[in-house]
């Protein structure tokens, strides 16, 4: 987990506290700030999935090539 996954989780929490407030005091803006929160949370946390899986990757073919040298 790294700072995007928090900062992704962080706004998905502030939107749906957004989205509650909002049906709770009939505010439809504040509503639609808190979906658009939480959709925001979810692209970052998927962008930062994304960027782990890119970095898992790149690693193991790094590590593969190390040891194609040391077996050469």
């Amino acid at each position: 987990m790294n700072k995007d996954h928090v900062t992704g989780k962080v706004n998905q929490v502030k939107g749906r506290i957004k989205e509650e407030i909002g049906h709770a005091t009939g505010d439809k803006s504040l509503a639609g700030e808190g979906v658009f929160d939480r959709v925001k949370g979810k692209i970052q946390e998927g962008l930062a999935d994304a960027k782990d899986a890119v970095k898992r990757t790149v690693d193991n073919v790094l590590d593969s090539d190390k040891n194609k040298k040391r077996a050469s």
